[in-house]
């Protein structure tokens, strides 16, 4: 073979090495980018940022007994009419300090309805005793008056004369639900409904020193 010949034969040779060896690196590309997508997605999926499962919320202590489901009821009706007596607060009262007093027992009282109306609804209990419609607050008195009353009263009252009466009316209601909640801590067996009991007790007390103080000041 002539030198001519030699070197066509070479450079055919390099192209063809060449060739190979650029289609085996991209096939080696492909193959790597490929681990590389499934181990970032993997990655992605166990990331400790990633939000959590939605929570279902806390789970509701099943065990109690008929001292429970009677003060997670009663103490339902006798928040209600708290709720009730704070609403025509808000458009009564003209202390803003009884206003104010009546917003803090809507907002901690609301969200304790709702709490223990869920736990008679996980008992399969009924959510007011037997016998119970509509608002009727049996045997919820304030100094020997009803509920009915009560509001009856406060909407013939204005000015301060309803600031004394509601701020009256309401420490009554509040002694009330405090006797409620320590007959629940004797009696009671559930731990939310007796945890909830003794959260009453102490949020009420402070609340009819507060109203003591305000109506001394009136």
């Amino acid at each position: 073979m002539n030198i001519s010949a030699r070197f066509v034969s070479v450079v055919g040779s390099l192209v063809l090495v060449m060739g190979v060896s650029a289609c085996g690196d991209d096939n080696t590309a492909g193959q790597d980018a490929t681990p590389d997508a499934s181990v970032a997605s993997a990655s992605a999926s166990a990331s400790p940022d990633a939000p959590p499962a939605e929570d279902s919320g806390p789970e509701v202590a099943m065990d109690h007994n008929e001292a429970d489901v009677a003060f997670a009821q009663m103490m339902t009706i006798h928040h209600e009419g708290a709720l009730e007596m704070a609403g025509m607060a808000a458009g009564k009262a003209q202390s803003e300090e009884v206003q104010a007093t009546a917003a803090t027992i809507e907002a901690a009282q609301l969200p304790e309805i709702e709490l223990m109306q869920s736990w008679l609804t996980a008992w399969d209990e009924p959510l007011t005793p037997s016998g119970h419609t509509g608002m009727d607050h049996g045997g919820m008195d304030m100094n020997g008056m009803s509920q009915e009353e009560v509001m009856a009263e406060l909407s013939d009252v204005s000015g301060v004369d309803f600031d004394r009466q509601f701020l009256t009316a309401m420490t009554a209601h509040h002694e009330g639900a405090v006797l409620m909640a320590e007959q629940e801590l004797n009696d009671g067996l559930n731990p939310d409904a007796l945890e909830l009991a003794q959260v009453i007790i102490d949020d009420q007390k402070a609340e009819i020193e507060e109203m003591q103080g305000l109506l001394e000041n009136l």
